[in-house]
């Protein structure tokens, strides 16, 4: 990377999809960093998420359509991901130009790469949670920490920083969520690498597992959850020293005694052992499931890696009030509907939620967008068993075509295969093309004290449905 990324400030930035939940932070970060930046968004284009795009224009980001206008001179740096099309108008512009283009994760790798301490968060699933937790534990500590994360942060959020997915810190810890999605995890050379889970997603498990082996061996210290067998493996491709943790491996460094852990619907809590000095400490939390007792955990390890005390870590975390659209409670109806939104797009993290649900009584109703036809094809079959092993009899789910905003991709399988899967494996399943149309049917169906949980991602706009639901419900 030249000196785009190590003198940001140096020349104009333009990021293509600048509202994207990877992008906005990048672009947050420049800009506290000194630089002019400029973008363009097909959500903003097509009217979605205007609030988000005002407050992007109030911080002093000028926006453009999505037609290459805004991109002018050759000096500007053109930031766009792997998977944008060659032949948008803002690449072929910028080709005209001669303007540099290089991809979201190679402008974050060299920005968290130029860090004194870069601390990086990878895994399947948890990784915002985790990114989160140890950003507020080292804030609490006094570390001041950067952090790049690929979810708003409500610790850190409030009325002037609403879409709060990064925070720019003084101190020399760089927190970051990386990304094994596209092989960019490969550009990291983290001090701290977290590794919470391996699992399938976006490639296939041999793909994962090299990865993730690479990850883990650049790192002066490995934060590796025991509890997955996967990431349990990888502990001898570590470069240095091994940190584990897990809530039922009884060998790792950091665990939970048997018995302590206590579920609430909101909320969890349990007795964490530091079994390198045999110290006890009450670990409480204030966002629910085992999931985040795991993702807690981590955070934990990571932070202990980084020189932050155990019982500072754990007092930390104490307030950690949570990211949005992860069991994010929208509201309870007057007849007692509670409406929930939620992330969860792959079967781990659609799991999770599901479980967290179930262990508490009522029935629930799952609505279901895909993120894209592609990872339908790629997880379709796993997601359809999901549902019909963690849904019981009385519950639904219920589902809406993929997310598609234009493009290429091959639309051959949709929701519908997966709704004839999921009742096929027992499970009860709803199929409706359009969004609006399942609100309507969620809302006929539902009943008081049922609960709703809305999952998906790669789509803001599912907030605003989750909303507007609460809004139909008696």
């Amino acid at each position: 990377m030249d000196d785009a990324a190590t003198d940001p400030a140096a020349r104009p930035w333009f990021f293509c999809g600048i509202g994207g939940s990877g992008m906005l932070p990048l672009a947050t970060i420049l800009k506290g960093m000194g630089a002019t930046v400029a973008g363009s968004d097909r959500s903003f284009d097509q009217g979605r998420t205007p609030d988000k795009f005002a407050w992007l224009e109030r911080q002093g980001f000028a926006l453009f359509p999505q037609d290459g206008s805004g991109v002018t001179s050759p000096d500007q740096v053109l930031v766009a991901s792997a998977a944008i099309e060659d032949s948008v108008p803002e690449m072929v512009r910028a080709r005209e130009l001669g303007c540099q283009r290089i991809s979201r994760a190679q402008l974050l790798s060299s920005l968290f790469n130029a860090a004194a301490q870069g601390i990086a968060v990878g895994g399947t699933s948890g990784k915002s949670t985790t990114t989160a937790m140890l950003g507020w534990i080292l804030h609490r500590a006094g570390r001041d920490p950067t952090i790049v994360n690929g979810a708003v942060m409500k610790d850190f959020a409030g009325a002037d920083l609403p879409f709060a997915s990064a925070r720019i810190g003084r101190g020399d810890a760089f927190v970051a969520e990386v990304d094994e999605s596209d092989g960019s995890i490969a550009l990291y050379r983290p001090d701290v690498a977290v590794l919470l889970n391996v699992s399938l997603d976006h490639k296939s498990m041999a793909e994962l597992r090299a990865l993730f082996a690479g990850f883990v061996a650049q790192a002066r210290v490995a934060v590796l959850n025991f509890d997955d067998a996967e990431t349990r493996l990888l502990a001898d491709r570590a470069g240095g020293p091994v940190l584990s943790f897990g809530i039922e491996y009884p060998e790792a460094a950091l665990g939970i005694e048997p018995g302590s852990i206590v579920e609430e619907p909101t909320r969890i809590g349990a007795r964490l052992l530091d079994r390198r000095e045999d110290g006890a400490h009450a670990l409480q939390l204030a966002v629910p499931g085992r999931h985040n007792l795991a993702n807690a955990m981590a955070a934990v390890a990571a932070a202990a890696a980084a020189g932050v005390s155990v019982h500072e870590a754990v007092v930390a975390l104490r307030s950690f009030t949570g990211i949005a659209r992860r069991f994010d409670i929208v509201g309870t109806s007057s007849s007692g509907i509670v409406v929930i939104d939620d992330f969860g797009h792959n079967p781990d993290k659609v799991a999770a939620t599901l479980r967290t649900l179930k262990a508490h009584p009522g029935r629930v109703i799952a609505f279901f967008q895909p993120h894209g036809y592609g990872p339908l094809r790629q997880m379709g079959a796993e997601l359809a068993q999901t549902f019909a092993r963690e849904l019981g009899p009385q519950d639904v789910a219920v589902l809406c075509d993929p997310v598609y905003f234009g493009g290429t991709v091959e639309r051959s399988v949709g929701s519908e295969a997966i709704v004839a899967q999921i009742r096929a494996a027992g499970g009860s399943a709803e199929h409706r093309p359009e969004r609006a149309e399942c609100g309507r049917l969620i809302a006929r169906l539902a009943r008081p004290g049922d609960r709703i949980v809305v999952m998906g991602a790669r789509d803001d706009t599912l907030s605003t449905f989750a909303r507007d639901l609460l809004a139909q419900l008696p």
